[in-house]
């Protein structure tokens, strides 16, 4: 009998480990991430340059509710168009050019400009599960009054960040979604930012980075869940986290701390790896434990950092930014940990087989896939 108890649980684990690790790598490979369109204003003319995926727009795709490109009618198109080489996706792109820039909005003086195309930079095939980035440079005259620029794009298209080039220190970066338009970005000078907007706004994309889009973060506040119900070690681990990634996030976004993702990312994925197998060893919380989350969290911190690198803030707003950020991390964070909690500790947490049916076989899942992820970014 017990034989074929072991042989049911494992059985059951591996069911769970491959659907998870399906899951992430389709959220991996088909997710929406935003495009990064840095804008320069002269006195007589606004250069564009986006950083995008380009098949989403020649496929037509919708991304208004979208997360992930697989659930789209057309996501068919969109994989032919990935597969497609550089020369080929250009050809495309040109032939329904007329069409996609009518979903361009720039004005000067509440005057409509078309954008022109200067060039497009389209990164060679690679793993076709993987979106590739291109990058697309227009240029535009301006009217003669000295009016401001305003940029954005429709909706479908997606969330877009838009950044104000400048020599100064107080450049402007708004994060667009739901076909949102930039702030006037004048010819001199930098657009007035409300402060409560830059918080809100940054808030968002920090929430964001957990739920939906930071699997990895959120198995790791999972491990760290299915350690214990009990508060004390929850809350000694989770303060233990925040203080790490709080100190380590504005490291690197201030520039004082530099290490490249390439390091960061196999690190925290053997982060997961750890917390949950100790999930399975471990009967109460050690002094250690505590001390490697802690670590754990300044490695968290440099994977939130590589986020602000790329959305920007600007010098101006920069704490104001950093501080709503790392607020909607936490309200993310509070979100898995409160969904887990309502999903299974409250139902289940009393009860004497919790922790061999309930926490450590989804330790077990939760590490194993860590060790995917580790060894898929140290080799893949």
């Amino acid at each position: 009998m017990a034989f074929y108890k072991s042989l049911y649980w494992l059985g059951l684990l591996s069911l769970l480990t491959f659907s998870v690790l399906m899951v992430s790598r389709s959220a991996i490979a088909h997710e929406i991430r935003p495009a990064i369109a840095d804008v320069t204003v002269s006195a007589s003319r606004v250069e564009i340059e986006i950083r995008l995926t380009l098949e989403t727009l020649v496929s037509g795709m919708d991304l208004t509710e979208l997360q992930d490109t697989n659930a789209s009618p057309l996501s068919d198109r969109y994989d032919a168009l990935r597969a497609l080489d550089p020369q080929q996706l250009e050809i495309e792109f040109l032939a329904i050019w007329p069409q996609i820039k009518d979903g361009f909005f720039l004005s000067s003086g509440g005057a409509a400009l078309t954008p022109e195309i200067v060039s497009v930079e389209i990164a060679e095939i690679g793993e076709v599960e993987l979106a590739r980035e291109s990058l697309l440079r227009l240029v535009s005259p301006l009217p003669s009054d000295d009016s401001a620029v305003i940029f954005g794009w429709q909706s479908g298209y997606g969330p877009l960040v838009v950044r104000q080039v400048l020599d100064t220190k107080d450049g402007y970066s708004g994060y667009l979604t739901n076909g949102t338009l930039s702030e006037p970005m004048p010819r001199t000078g930098t657009v007035q930012q409300p402060w409560f907007s830059t918080f809100t706004n940054f808030t968002g994309i920090g929430f964001q980075h957990i739920v939906p889009k930071g699997l990895d973060h959120i198995l790791f506040v999972l491990g760290l869940f299915f350690f214990s119900l009990n508060m004390r070690p929850l809350l000694t681990q989770i303060t233990a986290f925040t203080v790490a990634h709080t100190i380590t996030l504005a490291s690197a976004s201030l520039g004082i701390v530099q290490i490249p993702a390439s390091i960061v990312e196999p690190l925290i994925a053997a982060s997961i790896v750890y917390v949950a197998v100790e999930n399975i060893l471990l009967k109460e919380l050690k002094p250690w434990r505590t001390a490697v989350v802690f670590g754990f969290g300044l490695l968290h911190g440099l994977g939130f950092a590589s986020v602000l690198g790329e959305i920007g803030l600007a010098p101006g707003r920069f704490f104001t930014g950093l501080i709503g950020f790392n607020i909607g991390v936490e309200l993310g964070q509070l979100v898995v940990i409160t969904g887990a909690f309502l999903s299974v500790g409250y139902w289940f947490g009393q009860r004497q087989w919790y922790g061999a049916v309930v926490a450590k076989p989804a330790s077990g899942v939760i590490a194993l896939v860590g060790a995917y992820w580790f060894i898929q970014r140290v080799f893949w």
